[in-house]
């Protein structure tokens, strides 16, 4: 069974960073794109960031130049940098990531369970 574990959120200022990381575990066979949604009160759930095994990455225009997609594919774990954050930041941050598990050898898609950040002004 296959898992994704987000860590990292939490309160902070207007201009402050944070650091989110989501792990994949149990039995993975490969991890294809891996990314980070946001869905902020009363919206609809929106792409953040997404990079690619090969590094590629993707960004929403709302927070290039601010925040920074990464992964460790040894640890099978995706990261996002998050800088001079603005109170229009403030959203529950889902990890995604499209994953094969060793059965069965097809990709699925899969969501962690959320982080909350609040970015206060």
């Amino acid at each position: 069974q296959v898992q994704l574990v987000e860590s990292g959120g939490g309160l902070v200022q207007a201009g402050g960073s944070l650091r989110l990381s989501c792990a994949a575990s149990g039995s993975i066979f490969r991890i294809n794109a891996m990314g980070w949604y946001r869905q902020a009160p009363g919206k609809q759930r929106e792409l953040v960031a997404t990079i690619h095994s090969g590094g590629m990455t993707n960004y929403a225009d709302s927070v290039k130049g601010r925040f920074t997609i990464s992964r460790d594919n040894a640890k099978n774990t995706v990261y996002l940098q998050m800088n001079s954050l603005k109170p229009e930041d403030t959203a529950v941050y889902y990890c995604n990531a499209d994953i094969v598990p060793l059965v069965p050898r097809r990709p699925d898609d899969y969501w962690g369970q959320g982080t909350q950040v609040t970015v206060s002004s």
